[in-house]
């Protein structure tokens, strides 16, 4: 199935100077333009390319990568505004993507980076952004584990802590006391479900919960320690942030785990750092 708006793999049929058509099923014949074509191309081979709308209401093909495909969240910057919105650059060079001000749940203004989700509009068959979420989110009901680990989108900051899209489909709350690192807007990492309250909401960790986690880190250090010739330069006194860099968690579980390993004999701390034990 052919879907505009996003990459899909497309057949040459056509050669010609100024380019390459390719075969798009229900649409036609779509051009990739011979700047976008790579070098030795024939007829019968597949390309990966980018369907979108362009100015001429056509569709048009090529190989840049945007930052979110339809149905996608991506962090983009304001190229323009105009009467009819903003128009943000997505990665494609030659057409920028609208969010009209319809979408806009505060003005944007030129030089801004702001997160967008992007998609196809009904009325006109365009594809455009918003960065109003809330109708594209929390549409089913939120049926995670305690620890199941989910893909994160940083996409607002409050009071209260981060709130993230999960799995591009649920809102998520990241506490003040679950951040670890240095989380920013449009930031896509991996977290875990804490808790999934009776009225819906998530809660989110970015590590592992309870012993889960000490676990899963206690097998990161030896394996760490072995691949360093059995010694780490980190121990209970070593800062967050070098303890963070290391291993994505924070100094509390550090400081648990590596105990963990010290009373089972597994390795022994000192003031330079920690080192595997003789008979670990």
């Amino acid at each position: 199935m052919i879907n505009v708006g996003q990459v899909n793999n497309l057949e040459v049929v056509k050669q010609a100077d100024f380019g390459v058509f390719l075969n798009a099923g229900d649409y036609g014949t779509v051009l990739l333009p011979k700047k976008f074509t790579p070098e030795g191309v024939e007829i019968g081979h597949k390309l990966d390319v980018f369907l979108y709308i362009d100015s001429d209401n056509q569709i048009a093909a090529t190989t840049e990568k945007p930052i979110a495909q339809v149905g996608e969240f991506g962090l983009m910057t304001v190229e323009g505004v105009n009467s009819i919105g903003a128009f943000m650059s997505w990665g494609v060079k030659s057409k920028d993507l609208l969010v009209p001000f319809s979408e806009q749940r505060g003005r944007l203004n030129e030089g801004q980076s702001i997160l967008v989700y992007v998609y196809i509009d009904k009325a006109s068959s365009r594809i455009v952004g918003t960065t109003k979420f809330n109708k594209w989110l929390d549409n089913t009901p939120a049926e995670y584990k305690t620890n199941e680990q989910v893909d994160l989108i940083i996409a607002e900051r409050s009071q209260l802590g981060y709130k993230a899209i999960v799995n591009g489909e649920h809102w998520g709350m990241i506490f003040p006391s679950e951040v670890i690192g240095k989380l920013f807007i449009g930031k896509a990492l991996k977290g875990y479900i804490k808790n999934v309250r009776e009225d819906g909401k998530i809660d989110l960790s970015l590590q592992k919960i309870g012993v889960g986690k000490m676990d899963d880190l206690s097998a990161k250090v030896m394996d760490l320690l072995e691949k360093k010739e059995g010694f780490l330069p980190l121990n209970d006194k070593s800062s967050p942030d070098a303890i963070f860099a290391a291993f994505r968690t924070s100094k509390g579980t550090f400081k648990k785990t590596i105990g963990g390993l010290y009373k089972a004999g597994k390795i022994t701390i000192d003031s330079e750092g920690i080192r595997l034990a003789k008979e670990a």
